[in-house]
């Protein structure tokens, strides 16, 4: 198995990093050849990431609402097989907190079950 961790979509991957965009839309500025692939049913519903708001306060919340509907969620199986084809991955988010975004909750549940 190889790398599995997450970057700022503004921010340069590793060369041969396999680049996965985990956001429910698309960030502004960054052309399509930035990103391999996009798995927008992955992300947070609009539900939750709307309750959250990036509020810190909040988080908490964000965590225990997007991991449930992680568990629920048939694109994680989909990631989970991106995952598998390539030796290092990257999931990219473009919030502007480095800690509290939905790329950190998905990596520690990847993490937790075993991606």
């Amino acid at each position: 198995m190889g790398t599995l961790r997450i970057l700022r979509v503004y921010e340069d991957p590793e060369s041969g990093e396999y680049r996965v965009l985990v956001d429910r839309l698309w960030p502004r500025g960054i052309k399509k050849d930035k990103i391999d692939v996009w798995l927008k049913e992955v992300a947070p519903s609009n539900e939750v990431r709307n309750a959250f708001d990036h509020v810190a306060e909040r988080f908490e919340a964000f965590v225990r609402d997007y991991t449930a509907e992680l568990k629920e969620n048939p694109a994680v199986a989909q990631l989970r097989e991106v995952i598998s084809e390539h030796e290092n991955v990257v999931l990219l988010y473009g919030a502007k907190d480095h800690h509290e975004n939905q790329a950190a909750v998905l990596l520690d549940f990847l993490n937790e079950a075993g991606s």
